[in-house]
């Protein structure tokens, strides 16, 4: 018969051996201290841009807990906004978010991501080619010879940009010339071709020069940005659809000595961050962007206008002598449009034969019958 009394040596041994059964039923939990990264973006605080850099790295801290933080700066704040791939490439910064047209000075092939109507292909195409069509391996092999000591990851398809902003409207050609105007990357060399004077200035200085009559005209990316930015304060006319940037995407870059570093699965929250990331920043264009687009003709008095297809057949043209120019120049500019080339010939009928008229429908639905 088993005593009924328990010694206390007993009752101890007992207590230590349900707080071991306990401890082995809770999960373990990573109390690894967190590791916060200072990003920088290449947009003004109050640009919708920057929003969407801060939407990526909300994703990324959402998913990794307590293990890694990723703090994202305005243009500025450390380095200026041009000046963002050297810092990450030497530790200044642990990442930054941007577009690789900026880089377009340390090899102009980075600027065929951003730049010129690709082929054909629009910006989620492009993004299609850099992932699965070659353009990935690509761009880390331009970043290797340059001696960037970055990772790179591309997200987020830019609609269609704008010619531009004008005085008032170009209806030829011939209106363009002689304009100084604001560009970057190859539609620096595109409008240079048709007679136009150029200036890259880096987005927080466009609306300052617009005003003070340093520039007649300027483009910068989209109706929220430009909204933002001023430009409905300082130009009242807006051309619609243009070839000089029509399949852009956003940069996301990190040191790369860091992000080796990381562990696998830090590494795979980033990656599937950056794809959710792009997604999101597509659905929520396509609400802020029209929202913007429509107050500026509402309550600012901008009118907005197609821009002739002659002046977007005489880009087409200047586009093809520039890069046939540097493509002979650049062994590397030619590998990256060969490879762009290729993949839009096979992808772009594919697309091309199957995608419907969109704008057949919505002319069906909204568009004012004629009486």
């Amino acid at each position: 018969m088993t005593d009924s009394k328990t010694t206390p040596r007993r009752r101890s041994l007992l207590k230590g051996a349900a707080v071991a059964a306990g401890a082995l039923s809770v999960p373990m939990v990573s109390q690894a201290q967190t590791t916060t990264w200072r990003f920088q973006s290449t947009w003004p605080a109050k640009d919708i841009f920057h929003e969407f850099a801060q939407d990526f790295a909300k994703k990324v801290n959402d998913m990794a807990g307590n293990r890694l933080k990723i703090d994202v700066l305005p243009a500025g704040a450390v380095v200026p906004a041009f000046q963002l791939l050297d810092a990450v490439a030497k530790g200044t910064l642990d990442g930054g978010h941007g577009v690789i047209a900026y880089w377009y000075g340390k090899n102009q092939a980075v600027a065929l991501w951003g730049s010129g109507p690709a082929f054909g292909m629009d910006a989620n195409m492009v993004l299609a080619w850099h992932n699965y069509g070659g353009g990935k391996e690509l761009l880390d092999e331009i970043y290797k010879s340059l001696n960037m000591d970055v990772v790179s990851k591309l997200y987020g398809p830019m609609p269609t940009q704008p010619l531009g902003w004008f005085k008032k409207p170009v209806a030829k050609v011939e209106d363009l010339k002689g304009l100084k105007f604001r560009t970057v990357g190859l539609a620096v060399d595109v409008f240079t071709e048709m007679g136009v004077a150029v200036n890259p200035l880096p987005g927080g200085e466009i609306v300052p020069a617009l005003d003070r009559g340093l520039l007649d005209a300027a483009e910068f990316n989209n109706a929220s940005s430009d909204r933002v930015l001023g430009f409905p304060d300082v130009a009242k006319n807006c051309m619609l659809q243009s070839f000089h940037q029509s399949s852009e995407q956003f940069e996301v870059l990190f040191n790369k000595t860091k992000y080796d570093a990381l562990p696998a699965e830090l590494k795979s929250i980033i990656d599937y961050a950056t794809q959710a990331a792009s997604a999101d920043m597509s659905w929520k264009a396509a609400d802020r962007y029209a929202k913007d687009y429509a107050e500026m003709q509402s309550k600012q008095g901008v009118k907005f206008y197609k821009t002739p297809d002659a002046i977007l057949r005489a880009q087409l043209a200047a586009w093809d002598k520039v890069t046939q120019k540097k493509a002979a120049e650049n062994p590397m500019f030619k590998k990256v449009m060969d490879s762009m080339r290729a993949f839009a010939q096979r992808s772009g009928r594919w697309k091309n034969d199957t995608d419907i008229d969109f704008k057949m429908a919505w002319n069906h639905y909204f568009a004012q019958k004629k009486s």
